[in-house]
């Protein structure tokens, strides 16, 4: 499982303070400063193109982000290290810092490649027990958040579970959070054929997750013959593109990728790659010309070097220098 807690820290909200967004296309309200690292991050890969401010304040416009809040908005993510600025004649101009750059490329491809690992297993679990004082309450939900990043979820209390092995880095983790006190197995389970017995992937909120998939389905799959007409173009297509990816990176961290085998009959994940995949990339070109036009209208010179990436590209690694 891919670690993307680096991803979610830059997406953070931290200080936003000026109100969240919400779209028909979203499962979840976004920040604005989510919503713009989002813009940026599309559009300036892999060169770490720069955009003028007033350029990002109108696409953020587009998505109903006042000019103010949008101007807070950028002053928060240079403040945090997200984005540097540039004076360029009349204009200020932003791009995603290297540090940025390197954490959100290696997330999106985490993104853009869940799904697509073979879906193989040796039939065994991994155990995580661990003993933290309850003095020690910040370790402890310090511990338990560093787990769910890492795909596990709890058995029992302080016993959690994952179908994947403990990576190099993810032990170095959480022996450094649990200090000493945790013990890690990996072993089959036993059946003990009784109404005690707890399947390991009872851990698990299937019809939850099965649910979040579903609705993003029914949401996105509607759009498909209108992309297909050639109907969804200009700042349409520029949401559309950053509200389907919004709502689809949250899912390689309500799913932990458990084996087809343990799972119910048809379940959606594949299905909800396709359709992202079909939304995301089907609309690549519409939205670069909007954003590249944008951009232009602010510019001092022609040389932008704005691209819209694709997530088969970035599966592929295409595009990162």
């Amino acid at each position: 499982m891919p670690n993307l807690s680096n991803l979610e820290e830059i997406f953070s909200d931290e200080g936003d303070g000026v109100g969240r967004v919400r779209s028909p296309g979203w499962q979840s309200s976004v920040s604005p400063q989510g919503l713009a690292v989002t813009l940026i991050a599309d559009y300036t890969f892999p060169v770490r193109a720069w955009l003028p401010s007033a350029a990002i304040v109108a696409l953020l416009g587009e998505f109903q982000v006042a000019a103010g809040a949008a101007r807070t908005t950028i002053s928060r993510l240079t403040r945090r290290g997200v984005l540097e600025a540039s004076r360029q004649g009349r204009y200020s101009s932003y791009r995603l810092t290297s540090q940025a750059a390197v954490d959100l490329w290696s997330g999106g491809s985490s993104i853009a490649t869940f799904t697509t690992q073979p879906d193989t297993w040796d039939g065994r679990w991994t155990l995580i027990a661990f003993s933290v004082p309850e003095a020690e309450s910040t370790r402890r939900r310090a511990l338990r958040t560093a787990l769910r990043w890492r795909g596990f979820a709890p058995l029992y209390d302080a016993v959690w579970v994952s179908p994947h092995p403990l990576t190099p880095k993810g032990r170095i983790e959480v022996a450094d959070l649990a200090r000493g006190a945790v013990s890690v197995f990996r072993a089959r389970q036993e059946d003990l054929e009784t109404e005690a017995n707890r399947n390991p992937v009872e851990a698990w909120d299937l019809p939850g997750i099965a649910e979040h998939y579903q609705t993003f389905i029914s949401r996105w799959s509607s759009l498909l013959p209108h992309i297909g007409a050639g109907d969804v173009t200009g700042a349409d297509a520029v949401r559309a593109r950053t509200e389907v990816m919004h709502a689809y990176r949250h899912f390689p961290i309500l799913d932990p990728l458990l084996p087809i085998g343990l799972l119910p009959p048809d379940w959606p994940r594949s299905r909800a790659r396709e359709v992202c995949v079909a939304v995301y990339d089907g609309l690549v070109q519409q939205a670069q010309d909007h954003v590249r036009a944008a951009a232009t209208r602010f510019a001092e010179g022609p040389d932008l070097d704005i691209r819209a990436h694709t997530i088969a590209g970035m599966s592929a690694g295409i595009g990162h220098g």
